[in-house]
């Protein structure tokens, strides 16, 4: 029987987040790429939460954007409700939500896919990866056909052998109901590719007709709504937002949970993968928290065409019986109508260590991998590292240097350099906290750390990356500007100043010094700032947060500088770390195991000390040495 074969440049497979983003991005730089997926209808697909953001999430769409991706467009277009979260706390913590309508979401990230050139879309299951000499050469899929490839960007998500599960129930199939991945696996364990089993969940979802919402707080949108991509004009955004809702577990539901422990497939040994720490099902919380007496549950509408409502806080894989008693106890669901059932998923996914930070194999040349594949969670880390791989995907066929963006300018660069340095024994979730110069990686500024990369790479057009350079001298001239600025101690200063419960003056004082002052900012100085002029949306905020923080920005700067020396101290792929003396056994295990790019990216690894980081510099410079003497 004759199959069918045809030649692409990029193979991505799974059209998830991670997917759409690799495809797009690849295309877009002219890469012929075909993406395949088990069902078209699942493209951009939200199995779980009905938002993109959140917290340190909101960061990574918005330089997801910055860089040329799609994920902030699309939210901006389908969005039903937006807040900025954290907005009590500083600047560094801000985080952009927001709810999305899912089918709409998915409806629109098709649309884009179809009408890109060199993107073709291809519904079938990929089966087997092509490796010759250590090269990806092509897939094969379910039916035989065979589609030869220079790069392949894996993208699988939740579908490897996957497995839904809630008490005694286990049906094999990718969330949602839909079709599962079950052969891929084989082919990559055949050629070295070392697999984890993770799990994740979902919470059920119920009829919006059959809630109380008299007995929970109603959460709204921000009245000025901040979109996601830098792109978006504010005015385009600012709609008629649909309500949340806030309502909380209580002594009764941790009761029914704790007495059915033994029916919950987590407890009984029927799940084998290892669950995200950070995102817990309720079972897990009332164990695990035994002291709370509640725990918050959150009522998200799935979008505008719908009555079904997502029971957010409350993810479970208690057996149906028990879920239908657990819900029923939360003021406000007494009489709830279940239209899905909560349920965990299984399924495969890599050793991420396996990568190198281009999220290239490092074993075998050309393939390429984002998204929950890599052991992550969430829509937006999965996005980030999709558009990351499909980047590289291209870059690598046009014969040009990758792009490897850093911990110290990044959320994107935190996270991957999180996956391949670290051994990741859960499905890895981003976090403020894990980003060690959080002030500099702001979600305000990302444009200004990231679009020139964007830029430089080609998914940044010429005008966009002529309005950044335009911004940043408008903020450059602003801030001068406010800092020379001078006003006296005149009535309507003094009067302004007592106005906004601040020190009336003594003598005259500069703009930039009240900006100083925690109770006034560059925008409520706008009154009494005569000759403010004109300005291009977002400058005036980077003016507020450059002068306000500039003490701690300038410390960190310090700090990114230390981090970089490290960085580019460059560890040679051939090192036989065997031959570096005075290395502790366990460093050289590790140090062999990870094969880090960088002296930076060694003394991350766990298991590698300061004092082997210091034995490896001093090697590192014999050699050195020793080459020099030998030329």
């Amino acid at each position: 029987m004759r199959n069918v074969e045809e030649f692409v440049d990029v193979v991505v497979v799974g059209a998830g987040h991670a997917g759409c983003e690799a495809a797009l991005a690849s295309a877009r730089l002219g890469m012929e790429t075909v993406i395949f997926t088990v069902s078209v209808e699942s493209i951009a697909l939200m199995p779980c939460n009905p938002n993109i953001g959140g917290s340190s999430k909101g960061h990574l769409v918005r330089e997801i954007d910055a860089l040329g991706g799609e994920m902030g467009k699309n939210i901006d277009k389908t969005f039903i409700q937006s807040k900025m979260l954290n907005k009590s706390k500083g600047p560094a913590v801000h985080s952009l939500r927001a709810q999305a309508d899912k089918a709409e979401y998915s409806r629109r990230m098709r649309m884009v896919l179809e009408n890109t050139d060199h993107l073709s879309i291809k519904q079938a299951e990929v089966n087997e990866i092509i490796v010759e000499e250590g090269k990806i050469t092509g897939v094969r899929t379910n039916s035989g056909a065979v589609y030869h490839c220079k790069a392949c960007v894996l993208c699988t998500g939740t579908y490897l052998n996957a497995r839904c599960i809630h008490g005694d129930v286990s049906v094999y199939t990718g969330p949602n109901g839909l079709q599962a991945a079950n052969h891929l696996t084989d082919s990559l364990r055949a050629n070295g590719i070392e697999m984890y089993r993770f799990k994740t969940g979902t919470p059920a979802r119920i009829d919006k007709r059959s809630v109380d919402f008299s007995k929970m707080e109603e959460q709204f949108g921000d009245e000025k709504i901040v979109p996601f991509s830098f792109t978006t004009d504010p005015k385009d955004v600012q709609i008629n937002q649909i309500s949340c809702w806030l309502t909380y577990t209580n002594e009764k539901t941790h009761e029914i949970i704790r007495n059915n422990l033994d029916r919950s497939p987590l407890y009984s040994g029927m799940i084998e993968g290892t669950g995200p720490r950070y995102c817990p099902s309720i079972e897990d919380k009332v164990v695990k928290f035994a002291d709370k007496n509640r725990h918050q549950v959150f009522l998200e509408p799935e979008g505008l065409y719908t009555n079904e409502m997502y029971v957010g806080g409350m993810s479970s894989s208690l057996p149906e019986d028990v879920q239908h008693e657990m819900y029923h106890t939360v003021p406000g669901l007494e009489h709830a109508k279940i239209v899905r059932n909560a349920y965990a998923i299984e399924y495969d996914c890599i050793n991420p260590r396996q990568l190198d930070p281009s999220l290239e194999f490092k074993e075998i040349h050309g393939l390429f991998s984002g998204g929950q594949f890599n052991g992550s969670s969430g829509y937006e880390e999965a996005a980030a590292q999709g558009l990351i791989a499909g980047i590289n995907a291209a870059l690598s066929i046009q014969g040009k240097e990758k792009l490897i963006l850093d911990r110290s300018e990044s959320y994107i660069g935190v996270l991957i350099d999180d996956l391949v340095t670290k051994d990741n024994k859960e499905p890895y979730r981003m976090m403020t906290s894990r980003a060690e110069y959080r002030l500099l990686l702001r979600q305000d500024n990302a444009d200004i750390r990231l679009t020139e990369k964007g830029y430089q790479v080609g998914l940044i057009s010429e005008e966009r990356y002529a309005k950044l350079q335009e911004k940043m001298r408008q903020i450059e001239e602003e801030t001068q500007r406010v800092e020379k600025t001078t006003v006296g101690a005149g009535e309507e200063i003094q009067k302004f100043l007592i106005e906004h419960d601040s020190t009336p003056l003594k003598s005259g004082s500069t703009l930039g010094e009240l900006i100083r002052r925690p109770e006034l900012s560059y925008e409520m100085l706008e009154e009494i700032d005569k000759n403010r002029p004109e300005l291009m949306n977002g400058v005036g905020e980077q003016v507020n947060i450059n002068i306000k923080y500039e003490g701690y920005i300038k410390r960190q700067m310090k700090q990114v500088e230390q981090f970089k020396k490290l960085e580019e101290k460059k560890i040679p792929k051939d090192l036989n770390y065997d031959e570096v003396g005075s290395l502790r056994i366990e460093a050289r295990q590790k140090l062999k195991m990870f094969q880090p790019l960088s002296i930076g990216q060694a003394s991350r690894i766990s298991g590698v000390s300061p004092a082997d980081i210091s034995v490896l510099l001093v090697y590192l410079e014999q050699m050195r040495n020793n080459r020099k003497n030998e030329k």
